[in-house]
């Protein structure tokens, strides 16, 4: 493959073929340091890592960043360049890629991840042309279909798992710890379920009370975390700490305190992890009244809301092919700049000199004169030019790279290969 839809190659692990163990253990958990690392060997370098899947994009060969990634200890990826990538890349800003088919968060992760690289320096034009034109077909694709009409995003989905397993969240007490984006997701959906009582506990305490003004709930302080735990039906949590927020000691004490005064047993809690590290502490699912559920478990709630958008994700898929070959083509004809660039100096540089040549023949010209050769000169390269330039062009939409530079060899160097771009005579 040639040409420079072949300078990009994503690699990672998703929702698709990855559960949240696998991709906690793929996680970069130190994003600045990864990218510093990353951005040695590639000329850009941007890091995707959401809920439910964690990608590398760079612009480089597959091969290089394979092995790159295994020399950072990660396995079981997938890997994909050229036009694979750029299909995935803009299928995945139009929600087709999501777990929650047409979720629009992943236009702002995008976004992010683009940030973060420019903040990084290591994004690089041409990845920030491909995560652009990703974003303007994710925006098309919600604009020219229906795919995110009725769909869910990963915090309403959460609250969806909740009310089927309750049967109603009306008259419940709940619990959201994280007031971030998810945690603001999480929060909106619970707004219209007729609740009694909605805490938001975040460990910056001026957020949780942000958050709590937003949807009428009520913020408490994070070390007061499993008192509040005690008293709700459902906690879901989702912050962005790089290591547990809820821990099994803890968990299992407050659980203690929901004991019924005859059976012994506690009140069964919901507790919903939707963060990616995990804030849950491993094995809290085995603590008495405990029903710990997790990402994975989402996928059902996906399913079961899917059979509404399917149709229209079959048309994203359509809107994605269409705008892929035009952004192919734009790659290509961008490429073939460098040529029409080379072709332009040479001419510019023959022009010169034989407009001096023609002046010195004549002596003494006065301004005028100078002027009138300089403007002539300037025409006619400019013409001679113009047929040549759309030609190189085309062949370079067409990806013939290789068409497009013998055509600027053949004007430059001629038939018989006498003349070098900027140096010698002109063939006579």
């Amino acid at each position: 493959m040639t040409g420079p839809v072949a300078r990009i190659a994503i690699a990672g692990v998703s929702h698709h073929t990855a559960n949240v163990m696998a991709l906690e253990a793929f996680r970069f958990g130190d994003e600045p340091a990864f990218l510093e690392a990353a951005g040695r060997r590639f000329r850009g370098v941007l890091l995707l890592q959401t809920c439910n899947r964690v990608e590398v994009i760079v612009e480089g060969d597959a091969g290089a960043l394979r092995d790159f990634l295994a020399g950072q200890g990660r396995s079981g990826f997938f890997l994909i360049e050229g036009r694979d990538a750029l299909r995935h890349l803009l299928s995945l800003a139009a929600g087709i890629e999501s777990m929650i088919v047409g979720e629009d968060q992943i236009i702002g992760q995008l976004k992010k991840a683009l940030a973060d690289g420019e903040a990084a320096g290591t994004a690089g034009s041409f990845l920030a042309l491909c995560i652009n034109k990703a974003v303007h077909v994710g925006i098309g694709v919600r604009r020219h279909t229906r795919i995110n009409r009725g769909a869910v995003s990963v915090g309403s989905a959460a609250v969806l798992l909740a009310e089927t397993e309750l049967g109603t969240l009306k008259g419940r007490h709940i619990l959201v710890i994280g007031s971030g984006e998810m945690g603001l997701l999480v929060a909106q959906a619970l707004a219209a379920k007729q609740l009694t009582a909605m805490y938001v506990a975040n460990r910056t305490f001026g957020r949780a009370v942000k958050l709590a003004e937003k949807i009428g709930g009520k913020a408490v302080r994070f070390n007061e975390m499993y008192h509040y735990i005690t008293l709700s039906d459902v906690v879901i949590s989702c912050t962005s700490a790089p290591h547990p927020v809820i821990h099994k000691a803890d968990l299992k004490e407050a659980m203690n305190a929901r004991c019924w005064p005859v059976e012994g047993h506690p009140r069964p809690l919901i507790l919903i992890d939707i963060a990616q590290p995990r804030d849950v502490e491993e094995g809290a699912g085995a603590i008495d009244g405990v029903r710990l559920f997790t990402i994975d478990d989402l996928r059902e709630v996906n399913e079961q809301t899917m059979s509404t958008r399917r149709a229209e994700a079959e048309r994203a898929e359509a809107f994605v092919n269409e705008e892929l070959d035009l952004f192919i083509r734009q790659l290509h004809r961008k490429s073939a700049d460098d040529c029409i660039a080379a072709l332009h100096s040479w001419a510019e540089a023959v022009r010169m000199r034989e407009r001096d040549r023609a002046l010195g023949r004549l002596g003494g010209a006065d301004d005028k004169t100078r002027e009138v050769i300089d403007d002539l000169t300037r025409v006619l390269t400019k013409k001679i030019l113009t047929d040549a330039t759309a030609s190189i062009r085309a062949c370079a939409e067409e990806g013939d790279r290789g068409a497009a530079e013998a055509l600027v060899q053949a004007l430059t160097r001629g038939t018989t290969g006498a003349v070098t771009p900027g140096s010698g005579d002109t063939p006579e």
